[in-house]
């Protein structure tokens, strides 16, 4: 993957439970699903499984991938089962539309509370990059974790840069 999902981005659900994907996040998308049959309509997988998730886990066809290929080599045992279940099961794949939307399928609409009156002019969710993939929350949840950057950002948390730092050299 050469570009990387970034940043967060804002956008509105409209009543049909439609949103449309950042034009940078469709880009990605559609360089990580090469074998499409259309390639106006790049694949996604949507993982609404994990119980203490607000959010909703979505990724490029070709992360995905990576991702069975990593639980596939998991020992069979709980722990493969939980992540077979939580990643795999509880997951959706959908193709982005011409125009770049998507309709967020029941489950998802589920997982993010975005049931009834909660769709049309109401519902605004968010795009949170991380790297090779992205979350999409609810709005209202994601402003109440990171939305206020005075809040999220403690004065004696160290500088996330030293934390980088760190981890390269430990790995």
């Amino acid at each position: 993957m050469a570009e990387r999902f970034l940043g967060e981005i804002y956008l509105k659900v409209d009543a049909k439970a439609r949103v449309l994907i950042p034009a940078d996040f469709r880009a990605i998308l559609k360089d990580d699903d090469p074998s499409s049959p259309d390639p106006a309509r790049p694949r996604m997988h949507m993982v609404y499984g994990g119980p203490m998730r607000a959010f909703v886990e979505c990724y490029s066809k070709r992360a995905f991938e990576q991702l069975a290929a990593d639980i596939e080599s998991m020992d069979e045992g709980d722990e493969r089962d939980d992540a077979e279940l939580n990643l795999l099961t509880r997951s959706v794949k959908v193709e982005v539309e011409p125009d770049g939307r998507i309709v967020l399928p029941p489950r998802v609409r589920e997982k993010l509370g975005l049931l009834g009156d909660e769709t049309g002019e109401k519902a605004e969710v968010v795009f949170a990059g991380k790297s090779d993939r992205f979350h999409i929350y609810r709005r209202d949840i994601y402003e109440a974790r990171f939305g206020n950057i005075a809040q999220v950002d403690k004065p004696d948390a160290p500088d996330p840069r030293k934390l980088v730092s760190m981890f390269k050299r430990r790995g």
